[in-house]
């Protein structure tokens, strides 16, 4: 059978079962009954590109096997794979624990997301070092010196988008491209609030969407669980606008304006409402431009990412239409694609000589 990715699987599987290998990494297992008090399993797998559910039910030969797998144990998973509106399905499945060889190879990651999360890395960080205010951007270098190498590998959340190891960086550098570009159209925004808005909005995610150094299976914890990010973003952003703020007590920054305790309260505006309203689970509302912007600019990216998951998996159940993905709201359709001129166009477009430009202005004259 062919090796894939969790990713690969996904855009490859569909109505028709496809025979395939995936190495994956179990993130979770529960126990679940049916209303009819069927027993089956849950299972949640993950590897560097994404993460599925799988249901193992009573009578399949897999569900006692899986009932004995350690957490976090990595296996390569074999079977019939179908795709349908509720995710991926597997029929005839085994399972093994992969050798010492097989799972060094399999925590390198896919060579091709690394690569992109290296370039989207280095984004944040030139984007971040043009900050011109010299507090945010210190708090910025502090934050990549603290957190850096957790923050590399967290994800943007458990499901819907860049739900995988190094996921936030994914969002935050779109974000940050994002925001560069719509201040060259709106000058009157904050740029060096705004960047900064964008790195810190979602940092609480790495006590709630981090991974561990050698795995692909997100780690939950207490403080992620009871807080949540935007609560934790804001006192870690506090912490080190403290530290930095005591560090730098003997220097010019007290004259600064705009006053450091403005900037620091409009920043932790920014983590605190970009979520943008109350039900959505933002403890305040956006109050200034650069918090709507940063609310919208966020929204935009994960939407972008949903839909990019969404036509990559989803089944196409008409010419041009694809089922509903949640938590998309309603049927996808197949994008318009951007004009362009075929070669052939392009030659018949050529200018004609003079003398048969004469006789074509003729005929439109004599037909008007």
């Amino acid at each position: 059978m062919e090796l894939v990715t969790i990713a690969q699987l996904k855009e490859m599987a569909g109505d028709s079962p496809m025979y395939a290998d995936v190495d994956v990494q179990l993130q979770s297992r529960q126990s679940k009954m049916t209303r009819t008090n069927k027993p089956y399993l849950e299972l949640g797998f993950a590897d560097s590109t994404g993460n599925f559910s799988l249901k193992l039910w009573e009578d399949r030969p897999l569900f006692s096997v899986a009932q004995g797998w350690p957490d976090g144990v990595m296996i390569r998973v074999s079977g019939k794979w179908t795709q349908n509106q509720y995710g991926l399905d597997g029929n005839d499945l085994s399972a093994r624990v992969l050798n010492q060889q097989e799972r060094e190879l399999f925590l390198t990651g896919d060579p091709d997301l690394q690569a992109k999360q290296q370039i989207d890395w280095q984004t944040i960080t030139s984007l971040c070092s043009s900050i011109h205010d010299p507090r945010l951007q210190r708090l910025t270098a502090r934050f990549f010196d603290k957190f850096g190498d957790i923050f590399r590998r967290t994800a943007a959340a458990r499901r819907n988008h860049h739900a995988r190891r190094g996921g936030l960086v994914e969002h935050v550098a779109q974000m940050m491209r994002s925001a560069d570009a719509l201040c060259q159209v709106y000058a009157d925004w904050n740029r060096d609030l705004l960047l900064a808005g964008v790195l810190f909005h979602d940092c609480g995610k790495l006590w709630e969407n981090s991974y561990p150094r050698d795995g692909f299976a997100q780690i939950h914890s207490l403080r992620g669980e009871m807080l949540g990010h935007i609560p934790i973003g804001i006192e870690c952003v506090n912490k080190l606008w403290s530290d930095m703020i005591e560090e730098e007590a003997g220097t010019d920054w007290l004259i600064l304006e705009p006053r450091s305790e403005d900037v620091r309260l409009h920043l932790l505006h920014l983590i605190a409402s970009h979520h943008g309203q109350y039900e959505f689970g933002s403890p305040t509302l956006p109050r200034t431009p650069e918090a709507f912007a940063l609310h919208f600019i966020d929204n935009i990216d994960a939407k972008m990412e949903m839909l990019k998951d969404a036509y990559r998996n989803a089944n196409e159940i008409a010419p041009q239409i694809y089922e509903k993905v949640f938590p998309l709201p309603a049927n996808l359709v197949t994008p318009l694609s951007s004009f362009f001129v075929a070669k052939a166009q392009e030659e018949e477009s050529i200018e004609e000589p003079e003398g048969d430009k004469e006789e074509t202005n003729m005929g439109v004259e004599s037909s008007l």
